[in-house]
């Protein structure tokens, strides 16, 4: 008798455990809500297309120019079909790391430098917000991230691999959190990454506002944060291996419409 009245009692317990959790996930979905039509984000935004039109560099030129895989100068649709291959660079690359070849191309940068400066500190955050600027153009448009060149099916590949693949101290894969339905941490629901996760969700959010520290986080870094977590080595800026996850995600939500810049927790 005591132990079905304890069996009851975990099952009870249990049930409460996960409708808090709805009510929670439900509030901060709500809270997301309230807080999208002032998104600081737009102000990073307003800062990159200011950037994308500026003369600057060694070279006094404006990024107006760049192509971004949709011909020079196209911003429009640009976001959602990226990462991409580039005949130019001979790379599959992604947004900010396109933004940077673009830099040195176009601007005369040094596109070394740029790429080991710390995030959100010199010109660094001027990349952040021209990806910004440039994600925010490609707002409701679906994501169709490019499997037409053998080298994007190849990033698919690798970023698929690295996707499952567990390691580190706590054995701990980008699949442990984002492999399956119904997870969650923090009593917020964690997005499944392996098929399309829905409108506006996982890849088609970022770059994105994180209101619990103030900072707007572009996918790099929302990837480096991810390898931290994990204890992970932090990857450099502009791995490949970090391309490779974003094609793998993008490939997966493909059709999903794209929200980012977001706001989120």
């Amino acid at each position: 008798m005591k132990r079905k009245l304890a069996l009851v009692a975990l099952l009870a317990s249990s049930a409460m455990g996960l409708a808090h959790a709805d009510a929670v996930e439900d509030g901060i979905a709500k809270y997301r809500e309230m807080l999208q039509d002032g998104n600081p984000a737009e102000l990073f935004e307003m800062n990159g297309e200011e950037l994308w039109t500026t003369a600057r560099g060694p070279k006094k030129a404006t990024m107006e120019k760049c192509d971004l895989g949709k011909g020079p100068g196209v911003v429009k649709g640009a976001f959602v079909e990226l990462p991409r291959f580039f005949a130019d660079t001979g790379r599959v690359q992604d947004l900010e790391s396109r933004i940077i070849s673009c830099m040195a191309a176009l601007q005369g940068f040094d596109e070394a430098e740029l790429n080991k400066t710390g995030y959100a500190k010199g010109e660094q955050a001027n990349v952040r917000d021209m990806a910004t600027y440039v994600a925010g153009a490609s707002r409701e448009l679906k994501i169709a991230t490019p499997q037409g060149h053998q080298k994007e099916r190849e990033m698919y590949e690798v970023g698929k691999r690295l996707f499952f693949m567990r390691s580190g101290p706590h054995d701990f894969a980008c699949a442990t959190c984002h492999g399956e339905d119904g997870k969650r941490i923090r009593l917020q629901g964690l997005p499944n990454l392996t098929g399309n996760p829905g409108d506006g969700v996982g890849f088609a959010a970022w770059p994105a506002y994180r209101v619990g520290n103030a900072q707007m986080w572009p996918m790099q870094k929302r990837l480096n944060d991810c390898y931290r977590q994990q204890r992970f080595p932090e990857p450099k800026f502009g791995s490949d291996a970090t391309i490779a996850l974003s094609v793998y995600m993008g490939v997966n939500a493909k059709g999903a419409k794209s929200i980012a810049p977001a706001i989120k927790r």
